[in-house]
């Protein structure tokens, strides 16, 4: 619940810094995207976890898993649009994998595990591979905070798939939370430099 409400007061902070620092389309479409992708992973993630309802919970735990896929997608998609159109086709790629893991986790959630929990990191992760051009245009900090983020989530995954440690899914939504952090502060620190 805590991550949220500090969604529900930051992405309009920082769509308004889009709008000050840059006013353009493509920083208001980017912050957007990413505000809408951030805000489902962390809505869904509550409300599968607050609710408990025989109907409800499986829907609600599929779109959880769906999300973050779109976070994953849509946490790129500013970077892109704020540099340029630099990462298109990265972004275009990611966009089609969110969209390939939302059909296998809504519609057989319980087929294709492996190829689930190996997606969400190979997304993740793409950038390294396909993303040095739109990498070339973020800033030494952009970057840092970037790594930093794919580090968290990803050490994170390790402790959600621990599921024999007491508390591992409590640790794995800290490292969420900490990461989703970490990854606003990136996307508002290359707002502030592409004025």
């Amino acid at each position: 619940m805590t991550g949220l409400a500090v969604v529900a007061m930051g992405v309009p902070v920082l769509m308004v810094l889009a709008i000050l620092f840059r006013g353009d389309g493509a920083a208001i479409l980017g912050i957007t995207v990413y505000g809408l992708a951030l805000f489902a992973m962390i809505g869904f993630s509550a409300l599968y976890h607050m609710v408990q309802h025989a109907r409800w919970t499986p829907i609600f735990r599929r779109l959880d898993h769906a999300a973050i896929y779109w976070k994953i997608a849509g946490t790129y998609t500013p970077f892109t649009l704020l540099s340029g159109g630099q990462g298109a086709t990265l972004v275009a790629g990611l966009w089609a994998a969110a969209l390939t893991g939302t059909g296998l986790r809504v519609f057989v959630p319980n087929r294709f595990k492996a190829l689930n929990m190996t997606l969400y990191p190979a997304m993740g992760w793409a950038g390294t591979i396909a993303g040095w051009s739109l990498f070339a245009t973020l800033s030494p900090a952009v970057m840092t905070l970037i790594v930093t983020g794919g580090v968290l989530y990803t050490v994170g995954m390790m402790f959600f798939l621990w599921e024999k440690l007491p508390y591992h899914n409590t640790i794995w939504h800290i490292f969420v939370l900490v990461a989703s952090v970490v990854f606003f502060a990136a996307v508002t620190t290359h707002v502030i430099q592409t004025a």
